[in-house]
């Protein structure tokens, strides 16, 4: 039973790290109402050919909430910084006893040689923050982050679908 138990939660533990993940923060105090155009202050990321593409991906989603890109004197103000990091996920396997398993000495017997397993999943984060143009302060942050593979195609469409996820219930509804 606690085999079975532990062996469950690790799979629980495995596959909540394997999901996206998206974060949301706010100015309560700003009206979202009276922002209209945006400007991007920059885009920053390890690799350069996805500049563009984070670009790309913010912009779809500004516009289709109605708000317009300008070269430059926007009410809103746009940076994007994005990274890489791997994950490392060890797993210890116990030999010796019944079979081998997620078992430790003592349980069922058995004392056999552990093997450890790590795994490395790179893992890209991208945060996003929209400024007030005229005060300059953070209005709205978004944070998105996704496992990635090695097929620049299929982490293109996992940018894509992390940033809609981000942008889900922009602009945050006014006060009344």
């Amino acid at each position: 039973m606690k085999r079975n138990c532990l062996l469950l939660l690790g799979i629980l533990l495995s596959v909540t790290c394997l999901f996206a993940k998206v974060v949301v923060d706010y100015d309560h105090s700003v009206s979202f109402s009276k922002f209209h155009t945006y400007s991007w202050v920059g885009v920053t990321v390890q690799e350069a050919l996805w500049n563009d593409r984070v670009m790309k991906a913010v912009d779809t989603q500004l516009a289709a909430k109605g708000w317009t890109k300008v070269a430059s004197g926007g009410d809103a103000s746009v940076s994007a910084v994005g990274s890489t990091r791997i994950m490392q996920t060890f797993e210890t396997w116990y030999g010796g006893g019944f079979g081998g398993g997620w078992y430790h000495r003592g349980w069922w017997g058995g004392g056999g040689p552990g093997y450890v397993t790590v795994e490395r999943t790179p893992v890209g984060t991208l945060h996003i923050d929209i400024f007030d143009s005229q005060s300059k302060k953070v209005i709205w942050h978004g944070d998105c982050s996704d496992t990635l593979t090695g097929n620049p195609e299929k982490n293109e469409k996992k940018l894509e679908k992390a940033v809609g996820d981000v942008f889900k219930k922009f602009p945050p509804p006014d006060k009344g």
